[in-house]
C-alpha cells in the first residue's frame, strides 16, 4: 500500500448553527469530526490524520485530544489556501493526499476504500468522489448549492464549477461535488500555487486544480458515493435535524 495522508478541513465556523465550530456540530451526541476520525480509524492507516484548524481550534484540540497532527489556517481564504496550510506537516514519503471535509459525518469506510482503490489502480492526479442525485427535493436541498461536475463529451470530468459562479444550465446537473479528493502528492504540492481567486467570494478553491488538472491533459478519475446520504453537510441547525431522522 502506497504511503497515504489525510487531511481533514476543519477550520471553518458554522455561522447558522450559533457560530460553534462546524467540525464540533453534534450528530447523535457525537462531533461531526469525531465521526469522521473514527471511519479513518477502520482504514488502518499508518498515518497520523492533519486537521486543519482555525476558528476555536483551542476547543477543537480540547475535544480531540493529541492523537492528530494540527495545522492552523490563519486566513478564512478558502479550501485551497487550507490545503496548503497543511503542506508543512505532509511527510514528503506520502505519494497519496486525501482531503477531506469536518463537516461530512456520514461519509463511509466503504466509499474512502473505493477511492483509495481507484486512485492506486489507475493512477490519475486526482481521483474525488461525487454524488449523483435524482433531483434536489426533499433532504437533498441542501445540495443544490454544492459545486456542479463538468464532463466532456468523452464523459470525463472537466472542471467544477461552484454554484455561486454556475450559470442557469451548468444548475441543472444532478452530479455534484462534496468534497472528497485523493491527489498524487509531488502533482497537488506543484500545482496548488497556480490556484487564482478571481470568483465571487475572493477564495482560493480547492476545486481549481480540477480544471489546472485537465489543462495539463492529466488523467482524473471520479467515483460516485456509495449513499447519497454521505454527501450532506448540514449548514443549519434543520438541516441537522433533517440528518438526525436520516440515521434514525
Amino acid at each position: 500500500m502506497q504511503n497515504i495522508q489525510i487531511i481533514i478541513l476543519a477550520a471553518g465556523k458554522a455561522t447558522r448553527m450559533g457560530g460553534i465550530a462546524k467540525a464540533l456540530a453534534q450528530l447523535k451526541n457525537k462531533p461531526f469530526l469525531k465521526h469522521i476520525l473514527d471511519t479513518i480509524d477502520h482504514l488502518h492507516l499508518n498515518t497520523k490524520t492533519i486537521i486543519v484548524v482555525g476558528h476555536k481550534q483551542e476547543e477543537i484540540k480540547e475535544v480531540l485530544g493529541n492523537n492528530y497532527i494540527y495545522a492552523e489556517q490563519k486566513e478564512q481564504l478558502g479550501t485551497g489556501h487550507a490545503v496548503l496550510s497543511a503542506k508543512n506537516a505532509v511527510d514528503p514519503k506520502d505519494k497519496i493526499i486525501l482531503v477531506l471535509s469536518a463537516d461530512q459525518p456520514l461519509i463511509s469506510k466503504n466509499t474512502l476504500e473505493n477511492i483509495i482503490g481507484r486512485h492506486i489502480q489507475k493512477s490519475p492526479m486526482i481521483t474525488l468522489g461525487t454524488v449523483i442525485v435524482p433531483n434536489f427535493d426533499d433532504y437533498r436541498i441542501g445540495m443544490n448549492h454544492f459545486g456542479r461536475i463538468i464532463r466532456d463529451e468523452k464523459n470525463l470530468v472537466k472542471k467544477i464549477v461552484e454554484f455561486k459562479d454556475a450559470n442557469e444550465e451548468e444548475r441543472q446537473i444532478k452530479e455534484v461535488n462534496p468534497a472528497i479528493y485523493a491527489f498524487d502528492s509531488k502533482w497537488l504540492w506543484e500545482n496548488i500555487h497556480k490556484i487564482k481567486n478571481d470568483n465571487v467570494k475572493g477564495e482560493y478553491y480547492l476545486t481549481d486544480l480540477i480544471k489546472i488538472c485537465c489543462e495539463q491533459k492529466q488523467k482524473i478519475e471520479a467515483i460516485p458515493v456509495s449513499n447519497i446520504i454521505e454527501g450532506l453537510q448540514p449548514n443549519t441547525k434543520e438541516e441537522l435535524e433533517t440528518l438526525e431522522k436520516l440515521t434514525e
